[in-house]
Order: C-alpha cells, then sequence, then structure tokens
C-alpha cells in the first residue's frame, strides 16, 4: 500500500478540503449541463489526473458546453479547434512569420502561436483531421511541448484535451491510430439525457435566465489538487484489481482460453498507470481518503474501451467491448 508524505491530520485535511472544492465543480457543471452527471464525472477524474479524454457522441449533447463550463469553473483558459480534412498542423500549433525590425530594417522570424496553446483545449472532430495533423497534436499531449524549426515551446500548465468523435458519420474520416488512442485516459462515451432532464433543460435553456457559471478553482489550486491526487495511499487489494483486470484483457499471455478467443490484442500498462490514477481521482471527488475495488470496476471500461479490440470471431458472435469488459470487472468482486 503506498504511504503518506506528510502527517495524517494534514493529508486528511487538504483531501477533505479539495473534496469538497470538486463536489462544487460538480455542481456547479451540473446546474448548465443536465443529464450528464456521470460524464462530468468522468471528464474531472480525467482532468484531475492529469490526462485527456476522448468524448465520443452524437451532435447536440452538450460536449462543447462541457468545456466551456469547466473552463470557467475551473478557471482555465479554454478553446475549441473545429477539425476538418484541410486543418494543417501549422493551424493548430501555430507558424513562424517574417518581420521587418522598426528601425534597423533587418528581418526576422517570429513565431505565432496556435490555439493550441490554451490549458484546456476541445479538438472537435479528432478524427476528420489528416494523420499528420493528428500527430501534432499527440505531441502535444505526450510531451507537453511543440517544436517548430527547431525550437521548442512549452503548452500552458495545466493542459488537457478534450477530443471529440461522431460514432455514426465515418465518411471522409481518418480513425486514429492506436498509440495515439492510447494516450488518452477515458473514452468517455456521452448518451442521450433522461426524460426528467431533457425536461428541465427545455425549461432552463428556452427561457430569458441567463445561465451563469461560478469560478470555483484558479488552475495553480487546480495543479495542487492533481499533486494532491498522487498522495492518495492506494489499498493492496485495489492495486492487485487493477494488474488483475488489466493482464486478463492481454491475450496469448495465459489469461484465459475466453480472453484468446474473442480479444485480438489488449491494453498495455499505459492502462493500467490510468486506472491507478483514475480510482485516486474518483476517491477524491467521492470525498473519500483512498479508493477501493469497486472504483476499479466502475472505470474499468472507459480506461480500457479504447485500448483493446475484438477478434473477428468476437465480432462475429455479437460481442462487444463493453461486454467483454464488464464480464472481466465482475471477476473482480
Amino acid at each position: 500500500m503506498t504511504t503518506l508524505t506528510q502527517t495524517d491530520d494534514t493529508i486528511v485535511t487538504r483531501i477533505e478540503a479539495a473534496g469538497e472544492r470538486i463536489q462544487r465543480v460538480q455542481k456547479a457543471a451540473a446546474a448548465v449541463i443536465f443529464g450528464q452527471e456521470q460524464v462530468i464525472e468522468r471528464t474531472l477524474v480525467t482532468i484531475l489526473s492529469g490526462g485527456h479524454a476522448l468524448l465520443i457522441g452524437v451532435p447536440g449533447l452538450a460536449k462543447t458546453l462541457l468545456v466551456e463550463t469547466l473552463g470557467k469553473v475551473l478557471g482555465l483558459d479554454a478553446k475549441r479547434i473545429q477539425f476538418t480534412p484541410d486543418l494543417m498542423p501549422s493551424d493548430i500549433i501555430g507558424s513562424e512569420v517574417l518581420e521587418d525590425s522598426s528601425g534597423s530594417g533587418r528581418r526576422s522570424f517570429r513565431f505565432v502561436k496556435g490555439p493550441i496553446f490554451a490549458q484546456l483545449l476541445m479538438a472537435d472532430e479528432i478524427n476528420r483531421a489528416s494523420p499528420k495533423t493528428q500527430s501534432a497534436l499527440l505531441q502535444a499531449m505526450q510531451e507537453h511541448h511543440v517544436t517548430v524549426a527547431g525550437q521548442r515551446h512549452d503548452v500552458p500548465a495545466p493542459f488537457h484535451v478534450l477530443a471529440t468523435q461522431n460514432p455514426l458519420e465515418q465518411e471522409g474520416t481518418y480513425p486514429l491510430p492506436e498509440a495515439q488512442l492510447d494516450r488518452f485516459l477515458l473514452q468517455i462515451d456521452v448518451s442521450y439525457p433522461d426524460q426528467g432532464a431533457e425536461r428541465r433543460m427545455l425549461f432552463a435553456t428556452t427561457g430569458t435566465d441567463e445561465r451563469r457559471v461560478e469560478q470555483i478553482l484558479t488552475g495553480q489550486e487546480l495543479m495542487a489538487t492533481q499533486r494532491l491526487v498522487r498522495q492518495l495511499p492506494v489499498p493492496d487489494k485495489v492495486v492487485e484489481a487493477i494488474l488483475k483486470l488489466a493482464r486478463s484483457a492481454r491475450p496469448g499471455t495465459g489469461a484465459g482460453a475466453d480472453t484468446d478467443r474473442l480479444i485480438a490484442w489488449g491494453p498495455g500498462p499505459r492502462a493500467s498507470q490510468a486506472l491507478m490514477l483514475a480510482v485516486r481521482a474518483k476517491a477524491l471527488i467521492d470525498g473519500r481518503l483512498a479508493p477501493s475495488v469497486d472504483d476499479v470496476i466502475a472505470l474499468a471500461e472507459p480506461v480500457l474501451k479504447h485500448r483493446m479490440a475484438l477478434t473477428f470471431a468476437a465480432r462475429a458472435e455479437g460481442e462487444t467491448a463493453s461486454g467483454v469488459i464488464n464480464r472481466l470487472a465482475a471477476a473482480l468482486e
């Protein structure tokens, strides 16, 4: 079990205070985005873990509003890029322009930053951009900097990418390669709100009242909370559950006949790391001092779904990645 590096009273007080602030963030976002409580929670889990999220959902489910709202509540500089087939890497990273120096007549290059230099970036319909443009975003996601003309330019801190994909229209798209999908901490499926939530949304969004969002955190406070997440102790049984789940989804490693038959390729060690961080973040959001095995089960699907692929035989039998993951997670109980 991981241990705390400070006195128990100090760390417990900080965890409780951080949990209360994050719960206020949740409530503030839920007051604007109706019927998407799970999406809000999982997005916050991603951000508190210091990662990036892939949001999958049809148009009109408030994905853009989610990014705008969280940017305001968390005190982050939020920007949005609409990805299209003709989008070039320089359109998101920036480019160098030639300028004449006043007085001297000398010319020099000046780097003009692109929209990627934001703390919270929405990459809308990321799979519509070419692989070259996707790769430019990948470097910033993984290394937190970009390189232009041999010069390094750091992106702001904190830096988080919330990318979206439309699951319906696949014509004219460039599916994200496995290496890039693995860079996303969670895949968050955005579904339709229930009838009660949609009813509240109708009255709230078609009237004259203006919805205002209160800023609750600053960028510095968010980074402090992210550091706190990494200090939460993880019980040995939770660590074993994470390892068992990740390894049971890897074919060809002795995980079992069902795994070898159903799964073509499984999650790598980055999945275990993602689960370790995500369960800590969820515990903090819930106001608990340590994660549980139930947290591993709850986050198994969003962590593993985009990190594995089913065999042709499994798809022919009507199996889904979600169904396979849920069965593997159920074995942890």
